[in-house]
Parts: structure tokens; C-alpha cells; sequence
């Protein structure tokens, strides 16, 4: 992916990192990706950032953090930052395919197919006073990161090195990434059935049977609301998702916040307090800030915002969708729900107040 050595990605990233820049954005800043500018660091020179090959035994490894007590865990996206603390625990499945985390905090859906490295790194925080900031960061074969775990002040400091002891890759294995390939182009609406599409639709039991739903009909995510929209889903204007986590705030609505690397979906359950939007060096940023819970949403980056409604067998389940200007979801949103039971009136209130694209348009 680059004629760069190691000592020189690791003198350009550094480079860049002290200009302010994210680890992920420098990386692209020098042309590659984040994950291989992350395994430079592995055998680098003491007195700068250092990394661990860690072994891929991704379920073992999230299990044995339960010890290491709080900790924070970090998923991203193009768009969209998400970040709660809390402890890993109830993480169960297999590590080549599906995994799931259900911690009272740590809320996690895991792809394993798509994952393919982890690195234990320890560098100096961006905050004054360079506290050192040990992480395990987990990438996909291009190096894209699928998730992060970092240590927090109430961590268990002798039970993180254990992990990381125990679990380092020994067999000194370089860690490589493949450039990823162009994304395959949906097919035209006219290809789909559309009929049979919102036929299924109808009958879907589950919201976990939407991703099924719509890879059975081979309808791009979007697509599929674009198809389905006056019968499942409508259109929110760009300024929604603002208006929906202030009166989240305002009114004591509990939500769910999804956001999803490719790899992890990470989720927030529960109250919002402080919203707090910010201009930072030009870019829009609309974030929550509360203890245990912090999301960092590119306001700017919003293209469109969808109200999606899917049949239940507890009833219609409403969630808002945002998506950037390459069609990537950047963020989802529910009201708080339990199994069996009916979503709450209160969050399908705040979404019918929600200001609605079709009404601007008329109005404007």
C-alpha cells in the first residue's frame, strides 16, 4: 500500500498527529490506512508510541477484560464517533463469525467476519500532561478500525498487561492490509421487485429481520427506504437529528444510539443530558457529553434522514436513520425498548414533532 519504510510512516504520522490531527485522519493525510499506520509502531524505538501484535482469538480476548474493570470502548465511522464506558461483560459467540457484548454500559454487536488485527498500543494522550494512553485497537484486512478499547482512570492497570501478556502474538508475523476494493454499484430500482419487496416488508417479525430483508431482495440500505417511502418510511430534513437528541434531552426520552464501524455496532441505552453543538476548525459537530456517554456526530456531513417504521410482533418499531453524502449510515436511533414490549409512546411523539423534508419543501 506504500514504498514508505516503517521509520518513515512512523516520522510523517507523528508529523501529522502533532498538527492536531486523529490517528485515523492522519493516516489518510500520508496516503495510507489507519491500521497500517498503527503497525508500524510495532518494534518502534522506546520513548514514542509502541504497539503488540495481539493474537485473533477475538472472543477469548474481549472476555478476559471483565477483570480490568472500567474501561472505554470506542466505535467509529466515517461520520460519527461513539464512546461509552463501562465493563466488557456477557461477551459470548464464536471469532469467526458473530459475537455479542451485554454489559450494563458495554453494548456490543460483532462482526468477527470482518475482523482481522488487533494491536495493543500505548502513546501519549493529545490532552496536556501526555498521560500514556494504553489501547487495544482492532482493524479490518484494510485497516480500517473496527473498534477500540481504551484504559480509563478506574481501570485495573495489573489486570490490562495480563491481557495483553497473555494474549500477545508471539510468532512474530507482520501484521499487512490489502487495499480495499471500489464498492459494487446497487442495482437500478427498476431491477427491484418492488411489490415483493414491501410484501416482506409487511410481514417482517423482528427489526433484526431487516438486514435479511434486504439482502434477500439485494436492495442497498437506502434504496430500500427510497422504495418503501409513503408505506414505511418518510423523510426528515438534515437539521432532525439535532432536533431529536435536544428534545430527547428536554423531555427525559430514553434512546437508543446505534453507530457501526463495519465490524461493531456499539449502542447507548437510556437519557441524554448535555448536547452540545460545536464549530471545530470549520466542521460541524453535534455532540452529546454526558458521564459514560459521548457521541461526536459530523452535522454537516448529513445528506438525508429517514423515518423507518418495521413490523414487529410487539408492534410497529420507529427509528431514525442518518446518512452522510456517500450514502454510508452514519447513526440510527430508537426509542428505548424492551422485548415484548410495545416501543414508548413518549419517543413516537418526539418523532412525529421531528421536522419533516416534505413540509419544508412544501414551504419553502
Amino acid at each position: 500500500m506504500t514504498d514508505m519504510t516503517h521509520d518513515q510512516i512512523r516520522q510523517r504520522f507523528a508529523q501529522e498527529r502533532a498538527n492536531g490531527k486523529r490517528a485515523r485522519d492522519a493516516a489518510h493525510a500520508i496516503g495510507i490506512s489507519e491500521g497500517q499506520a498503527v503497525a508500524a509502531h510495532v518494534g518502534a524505538p522506546a520513548g514514542g508510541p509502541q504497539a503488540r501484535v495481539m493474537q485473533r482469538d477475538w472472543v477469548a480476548l474481549l472476555q478476559a477484560l471483565e477483570p480490568c474493570g472500567p474501561l472505554l470502548a470506542l466505535t467509529r465511522n466515517e461520520t460519527t464517533v461513539h464512546e461509552k464506558t463501562g465493563v466488557y461483560k456477557n461477551v459470548s459467540g464464536t471469532s469467526h463469525r458473530m459475537g455479542i457484548a451485554l454489559g450494563e454500559e458495554i453494548d456490543l454487536r460483532l462482526f468477527f467476519a470482518r475482523w482481522h488485527a488487533c494491536l495493543a498500543v500505548t502513546e501519549l494522550a493529545a490532552n496536556p500532561g501526555n498521560r500514556v494512553e494504553p489501547s487495544l485497537q482492532f482493524f479490518d484486512p484494510h485497516g480500517l478500525a473496527i473498534h477500540k478499547i481504551y484504559v480509563r482512570e478506574g481501570t485495573d492497570l495489573a489486570a490490562w498487561h495480563a491481557v495483553i501478556d497473555r494474549f500477545e502474538d508471539k510468532t512474530g508475523e507482520p501484521v499487512t492490509f490489502t487495499p480495499a476494493a471500489a464498492p459494487a454499484a446497487p442495482r437500478a430500482d427498476s431491477a427491484v421487485d418492488k411489490d415483493a419487496l414491501l410484501r416482506d416488508w409487511a410481514a417482517m417479525e423482528d427489526t433484526h429481520d431487516f438486514f435479511g430483508l434486504l439482502k434477500m431482495h439485494e436492495v442497498e440500505r437506502q434504496q430500500g427506504l427510497r422504495l418503501a417511502e409513503g408505506r414505511f418510511s418518510y423523510q426528515l430534513t438534515t437539521e432532525a437529528v439535532r432536533a431529536l437528541l435536544l428534545n430527547a434531552s428536554l423531555e427525559g426520552t430514553p434512546i437508543m444510539c446505534f453507530v457501526g464501524s463495519g465490524g461493531c455496532t456499539q449502542i447507548h441505552s437510556g437519557p441524554v443530558k448535555r448536547i452540545e453543538p460545536m464549530d471545530i476548525r470549520g466542521t460541524q459537530w453535534l455532540n452529546v457529553l454526558d458521564p459514560g456517554f459521548n457521541l461526536h456526530l459530523r452535522e454537516d456531513a448529513i445528506e438525508r434522514v429517514w423515518v423507518v417504521e418495521k413490523p414487529t410482533t410487539d408492534g410497529v418499531v420507529t427509528s431514525v436513520e442518518a446518512f452522510d453524502g456517500a450514502g454510508e449510515l452514519m447513526a440510527m436511533f430508537f426509542g428505548v425498548r424492551k422485548p415484548g414490549l410495545p416501543e414508548l409512546e413518549a419517543w413516537r411523539a418526539l418523532v412525529r414533532e421531528l421536522p419533516r423534508r416534505d413540509r419544508a419543501t412544501a414551504a419553502a
